[in-house]
């Protein structure tokens, strides 16, 4: 299944051999230094996406009725049905088609808790949004789906600040979608609702496209990352009223900001203690800001490291906020350095002196794939890397030994089989998980099959 896309990337496998100027320009790219790198490097990546989706495409990867509605399976022996796997069960899954999705391809996923505690999952998809419930046991029920404001796009995200959803896509003209997560609390198990534009509690057009949602509930905002407003930079919409959305304006400094993790600081650095900062991973570099006053933000460090490729998701990893991980789309693509094999690299950033945060160590995942975003709860990260999937690593050495060498992956669950002890660099498999739920399900979003709900194993 999908020979011709898994032969297209073997045969990048001898770039592995090329010097680090060599490696930017085997891609169309100009050297890292240059001033449209970061812009280069996101139009090389939006392409060989796209190529990507057409190839599955024409091997049938998104064909209505491909994919089995197996929705449980232990993991034993490595294998849960049809998927490897270390200690995670798979107890919930649905496809996309059954949300109603005529383009059947997803990407990112987000989830939202009511206050009796029931838990909802926000499938994004190219053509829209899905909403579930996860139930008692971790099956999931479609609840009903939201089209697309404008037209399909490949790059769609959701993130929750209280009860509502804020959803924003990377194509022209669709601004964010403001859904109160409330409405689907009376829906009936079995009978989903078809939401259109008027259901919206908001329609906000202070961007038109927009490529990554960011929030910070602590200050009722949320943020726009790449949008067409302000040239990429972070763009803030005050959300404390739904109904009525307040735009702040350009917030971010420096460049175009890929994603950004957004949060009252109260770490080691004292003298920012109270202030609303953010680290914002822009295309060839990690950014912090003091963005407490929003009319006049401040740039406190910019953190260039040695193999950048395209810096694109990161989130502070301990309570303490001394640590950060961070992770680069291109890193392993064309792998160099410390990492010849290309398997996938998490960086491990010192952020205990915001103006002078430093890279401390690497920590390479035991399979080759690219990582796209990761999050981190209590010592444990959760990493959607691509064509391996779900990625559980225990970091609970980081205070200890910041070099990474004391990470362990604990558990994995991977939604692409196709490449099994074939892995290669591919944009299939896992968008993205949301690990946030206190049940203990996990959601990943994989861009062929649909929505599934995982477990660890006790």
């Amino acid at each position: 299944m999908h020979v011709r896309y898994l032969s297209l990337l073997a045969s990048l496998s001898s770039a592995a051999l090329l010097s680090s100027d060599e490696r930017y320009a085997a891609l169309g790219l100009p050297p890292i230094e240059d001033e449209n790198y970061g812009m280069e490097a996101m139009s090389w990546l939006k392409r060989e996406k796209l190529k990507t989706h057409e190839i599955m495409s024409a091997a049938g990867a998104y064909d209505l009725d491909r994919y089995s509605t197996l929705s449980k399976a232990a993991c034993n022996g490595g294998k849960a049905a049809d998927y490897s796997c270390k200690a995670l069960d798979m107890v919930g899954f649905v496809r996309h088609q059954d949300f109603g999705s005529k383009t059947r391809k997803g990407n990112d996923v987000w989830g939202w808790t009511s206050k009796d505690g029931r838990e909802f999952g926000i499938v994004c998809q190219t053509d829209g949004t899905g909403f579930v419930e996860v139930l008692k046991d971790g099956s999931m029920v479609p609840l009903g789906r939201l089209p697309t404001a404008s037209s399909s796009a490949l790059w769609r995200d959701a993130k929750v600040v209280d009860d509502h959803a804020y959803i924003v896509a990377d194509v022209g003209g669709h601004g964010m979608q403001i859904f109160d997560m409330k409405l689907l609390l009376d829906i009936k198990h079995g009978s989903p609702k078809n939401f259109t534009q008027s259901d919206l509690s908001n329609h906000f057009t202070g961007w038109g496209k927009c490529h990554n949602a960011v929030h910070n509930e602590a200050t009722k905002t949320v943020f726009c990352s790449g949008d067409d407003k302000c040239g990429g930079k972070l763009h803030a919409v005050d959300v404390a009223d739904p109904k009525n959305p307040k735009d702040l304006g350009c917030v971010g400094t420096h460049s175009y900001s890929h994603d950004a993790h957004c949060l009252i600081y109260n770490g080691v650095d004292s003298k920012y203690n109270g202030r609303e900062i953010c680290f914002s991973f822009n295309e060839k570099q990690m950014v912090i800001n003091d963005i407490t006053d929003r009319k006049s933000p401040k740039e406190l460090s910019v953190l260039k490291y040695k193999g950048a490729g395209y810096t694109h998701q990161g989130w502070v990893a301990t309570k303490d906020m001394k640590y950060l991980l961070m992770g680069d789309e291109m890193d392993e693509r064309l792998p160099m350095g410390d990492n010849k094999n290309g398997n996938t690299i998490t960086y491990i950033v010192d952020i205990s002196k915001l103006e002078a945060p430093a890279i401390t160590g690497t920590y390479f995942s035991p399979v080759k794939a690219i990582d796209h975003n990761l999050y981190v709860i209590d010592n444990l990260v959760y990493m959607s890397n691509y064509n391996t999937g779900l990625r559980i690593v225990d970091i609970s050495s980081i205070n200890s030994d910041p070099t990474g060498k004391g990470f362990k992956e604990i558990a994995f669950f991977d939604v692409y089989p196709e490449d099994d002890g074939k892995e290669q660099h591919g944009f299939v498999g896992a968008w993205s998980v949301y690990p946030f739920f206190k049940s203990g399900y996990i959601l990943i979003n994989s861009m062929e099959r649909g929505i599934f709900a995982v477990k660890h194993q006790k």
